[in-house]
């Protein structure tokens, strides 16, 4: 992975970070925009059915950044040699919060089909009760872990 991270550092930083703004800018654009909009519609099945749609775009979308994500965080470990560094614990630091970020993404993505089965199923109640912690709890907790760790990741490129 090293020969890899040296051929193209410039790169592997560039589709990491990217990757990051997209999961964590995105989670922002979700929460305090979208959401917020969504509170327009007054119809609740339309609501209820607008926001499985975007939630169901916006988290298909992510799919392949949050992969892309761990594939150059790999990368970065492995090709800047941080293992025997005191930069070390802020590898392992950004590691537990993308997993514990990956985590929630799958938690989220299980409400969300089950919320979506529960509107299939005219069960509106279920649905919205399946929906309502994933914008009150684990999407802003989420954007919490992404920017401690986007930091996390501006301090490790600032030494």
């Amino acid at each position: 992975m090293k020969e890899l991270f040296l051929q193209v550092p410039a790169l592997i930083v560039f589709l990491h970070v990217i990757s990051a703004v997209i999961w964590v800018g995105g989670m922002i654009a979700i929460r305090f925009a979208v959401h917020y909009s969504m509170q327009n519609i007054l119809e609740p099945k339309i609501k209820l059915g607008r926001t499985l749609e975007n939630l169901k775009r916006f988290f298909n979308m992510l799919l392949p950044f949050i992969a892309l994500l761990l594939i150059t965080a790999l990368i970065l470990i492995f090709g800047l040699e941080f293992k025997d560094t005191p930069l070390n614990k802020f590898v392992h630091m950004k590691e537990s919060i993308w997993i514990a970020m990956t985590l929630i993404y799958i938690t989220v993505y299980v409400k969300r089909n089950k919320a979506q089965k529960a509107f299939d199923e005219e069960d509106f109640k279920e649905a919205k009760k399946q929906l309502a912690p994933i914008a009150k709890i684990y999407i802003p907790l989420n954007i919490f872990l992404g920017l401690v760790a986007i930091y996390l990741g501006v301090t490790l490129r600032g030494f």
